[in-house]
């Protein structure tokens, strides 16, 4: 799912079932940084990461080298 706050857009996870369970929402519509927000809170606080560095986390999940 795809929604749009002013000029930024975001998107849900695919993982995502719609229902109000945990998700976030992923937006790199500023420059240099990935931004992360809980997609049932869409007014409240939002994380910025560095895009490298939220790309190695993502890559990181996909390869199963990150663990609990």
């Amino acid at each position: 799912m795809t929604t749009t706050t002013g000029s930024t857009r975001w998107v849900t996870s695919s993982y995502s079932d719609g229902a109000g369970g945990n998700c976030l929402e992923a937006s790199n519509g500023f420059a240099g940084v990935m931004s992360v927000r809980d997609s049932k809170n869409l007014a409240g606080p939002t994380l910025a990461v560095p895009t490298g560095a939220f790309a190695a986390f993502v890559n990181g999940v996909k390869s199963g080298s990150l663990h609990r």
